[in-house]
């Protein structure tokens, strides 16, 4: 498949994995970003890379193109705003329907491009203007092929579904009415799809707790391969940004019958644990319920209760305070039986976007965990382990949440980090959990304790939906599923239906799709990976999946590559509200931490504001910089100055590019004095002197040092120009 990039050249992903093609400029004239294609390779770079040449093009998938309308010259054409598609589409004059020049449209191509004419598109759709409310949603939610409209089969089918729940609904079912399950949840939550209770209880010979999960029971309402479900399927998951969420569920269902409201009654599907004192599962059952929410509680409000059972938040609920104290206590047996398996917990700033009424950013604020998120967590945890558990005692097919340990490459990387930084700790052949958890604790007071915890989370790969379970490896769980969130993942759903047909002594079965899709398309491809080519033997006997195995790792592959479309589709928004928000803070300097560093620059976060952005390696300074891949840092060759993860830095906002998503900033102060310090270390700059010295070692530099210091100075002047240019010059000269 093609892949774009902004900068005009593109690559060739090849579907058997190996080493991407690099595609130059002139060859990506007449493929487009997402095309699938043959293609050769015709050399190899200086480092072994391969350039290809595309011969033949397979598949143009219909793909509509999101950009701005523009007139020039007496010519209507639509800009891209994913620049991964590299070239402006011609649209005729009576193709334009309504848009007006500047807005933001929809183009649907007719004629595709080639190496001598640009792509013909007509208008599908009018957006709106640039600035309006929301459209930087409306962009991502087209630009990722989100499903963001449900049919008009699912929607007659939401509004013919009850208001409440029918004395039918409740046949075969637990009365759990009179148990005070409550919800515990955030300020700004709207759904509610778990409830929680906890109380003291014999287990074994010894004392433990009975926990109860009521999970709602989505499944109940929506069956297999009807309007619903088939929507369900498409959207995967609900995909959340600031100010707006489009569900999984119509909201009939995500905010009423399948929310679990304080004071109605609603189906539930349970998980009923007994845990012991030291917080192992000792016992469990699943059943179907019908319950009543006896509240609805914040985690402010039950942190506040859990730190002063005699305060104010108490006081209001002090029927629910005794039910409280025992969920914390069962939440620290939890803990210990996740230490004793040596599960990876490390602490993340988590950010969360504050939007005025008009969609733009007031401010940029870290999400503070609490001692109830973590109670909640673990009860979730808890029940997803017993839910893996039934379904392979079960012996039945479906989804596990399977997340492996490093890969022979990330682990070689991380063991040179780790002797690179002096760690005195590295991971064996075959890692466990506890050893990314033993290293993390041995640098917790080390100043590049961030740094090094950076890089183990970077080792590990992204966990994914399978049928074939290897495992949770940062969760350090042998077997890991989804039961908890059906309201909005579409996983959970299918795992509730799998348990439900395990009670029933049944065998539940994946509907049959009339479209095939990506997800088997993908997964016909790696299936023919798996066949040995010609001529050669297969190092190891494979046995083909059934046919029942084949569907279950196809809806894995499709809910996987749906949740990453969704967490694209929320950093691009996020993205844009960061740009548009900094626009406003031009020239203005901050504090800041380094996030990343690579051969072209570092990655700083700043501290007040919690947005990322770029200083280009030719805003470093006027010498050559050296990126040391051991260390994941940046080191000046003249004065040994060094650019790691962790590293303080001051810097000012210099550009924003609002249609790439970047912010840039430029090094001030700090830079300096990390120079100075670092020439003072190598003897460059005598102990006694100061800035002063250190300016008239850089112009000594500059003037007969290395050719490449005074490129580099030659290049931060050209940048320098061209930025002062942007905006004057032709339409080429700005693409």
């Amino acid at each position: 498949m093609i892949q774009g990039h902004r900068d005009g050249h593109g690559f060739v992903v090849r579907d058997d994995g190996e080493t991407d093609l690099y595609l130059p400029p002139n060859e990506m004239r007449a493929v487009l970003h997402k095309d699938r294609v043959r293609a050769r390779i015709v050399r190899h770079d200086r480092k072994g890379r391969p350039e290809g040449r595309v011969t033949e093009i397979l598949e143009r998938p219909p793909q509509p193109i999101i950009g701005r309308l523009l007139h020039e010259s007496g010519v209507w054409l639509v800009a891209p705003e994913d620049k991964r598609y590299g070239q402006d589409v011609l649209v005729p004059k009576g193709a334009i329907g309504t848009a007006k020049p500047g807005q933001v449209v929809v183009v649907e191509l007719t004629e595709p491009p080639s190496l001598y004419g640009q792509p013909v598109g007509r208008v599908k759709e009018v957006l709106g203007e640039i600035d309006d409310p929301g459209m930087e949603i409306e962009i991502a939610v087209r630009k990722y092929g989100v499903p963001h409209d449900f049919s008009e089969a699912c929607i007659a089918m939401s509004r013919s579904l009850p208001d409440k729940v029918r004395p039918a609904d409740r046949k075969h079912r637990v009365d759990l009415t009179d148990v005070p399950l409550v919800t515990i949840d955030g300020e700004d939550a709207r759904d509610f799809d778990d409830a929680v209770y906890c109380e003291p209880a014999k287990v074994g010979r010894g004392k433990g707790w009975r926990l109860l999960v009521a999970i709602a029971d989505v499944s109940h309402y929506v069956e297999t391969g009807n309007a619903i479900d088939v929507d369900a399927y498409e959207r995967a998951t609900s995909v959340y940004f600031p100010r707006r969420v489009i569900p999984m569920l119509p909201e009939k269902l995500s905010n009423g019958l399948c929310s679990l409201n304080p004071e109605v009654e609603r189906l539930c599907m349970v998980c009923d644990m007994l845990i012991t004192s030291t917080g192992e599962i000792q016992a469990y059952q699943f059943y179907p319920a019908v319950m009543w929410s006896h509240a609805r509680f914040t985690y402010t409000e039950v942190a506040a209760i859990l730190a002063n059972t005699r305060g104010p938040e108490a006081q209001r609920r002090k029927d629910r305070v005794q039910d409280l104290l025992n969920l914390s206590d069962v939440y620290r047996a939890l803990l210990l039986a996740r230490n004793a398996r040596g599960a990876i917990d490390f602490e993340t700033t988590e950010t969360q976007i504050v939007c005025d009424e008009n969609g733009r950013i007031e401010k940029i604020v870290p999400r503070t965990r609490n001692d109830a998120h973590r109670l909640i967590e673990e009860a979730m945890l808890a029940a997803n382990v017993c839910s893996a558990d039934f379904i392979q005692q079960g012996k039945h097919p479906g989804l596990f949440r399977v997340h492996e340990g490093p890969t022979p490459e990330k682990k070689d990387i991380l063991r040179a980090y780790l002797k690179a930084m002096g760690v005195g700790l590295s991971v064996s052949d075959d890692p466990m959990p506890a050893e990314f958890q033993k290293i993390s604790a041995a640098v917790r007071e080390r100043p590049d304790a961030q740094q090094i915890q950076t890089m183990l989370l970077r080792s590990m790969q992204q966990a994914i939906y399978t049928p074939i379970n290897s495992g949770h490896f940062g969760l350090a769980y042998d077997a890991y599923t989804h039961f908890t969130s059906p309201i909005r993942r579409y996983p959970d759903l299918l795992v509730h239906r799998v348990i439900k047909a395990i009670l029933a002594k049944g065998h539940y079965q994946l509907p049959t799709l009339p479209t095939p899709g990506e997800a088997h398309e993908k997964l016909a491809r790696r299936l023919a990976a798996r066949v040995a080519a010609p001529g050669q033997k297969p190092k190891k006997a494979v046995v083909p999946p059934t046919r029942e195995v084949q569907a279950w790792e196809a809806a894995g592959l499709h809910c996987s590559a749906n949740e990453r479309r969704a967490d694209e589709a929320s950093r691009d928004v996020e993205a844009w509200l960061k740009c548009k928000y900094m626009r406003e803070h031009l020239g203005e300097e901050y504090s800041g931490v380094v996030s990343a560093a690579t051969s072209f620059g570092i990655f700083v976060t700043l501290d007040q504001l919690y947005v990322e952005g770029l200083v280009h390696i030719t805003e470093l300074g006027g010498e050559y910089f050296k990126f040391d891949e051991a260390r994941q840092e940046l080191r000046g060759e003249r004065t040994g100055i060094r650019y790691a993860i962790g590293s303080r830095v001051r810097v000012q906002v210099s550009r924003v590019d609002l249609d790439g998503r970047r912010i840039d900033f430029r090094l001030v102060r700090e830079g300096e004095e990390l120079e100075l310090r670092a020439m003072r270390d190598k003897g460059v700059v005598p102990a006694g002197e100061g800035k002063a010295a250190a300016k008239r070692e850089s112009r000594k530099a500059g003037r007969s040092g290395s050719a490449a210091g005074a490129s580099i100075h030659a290049l931060k002047t050209a940048v320098k120009k061209a930025s002062g240019n942007k905006g004057k010059g032709t339409r080429k000269s700005r693409r």
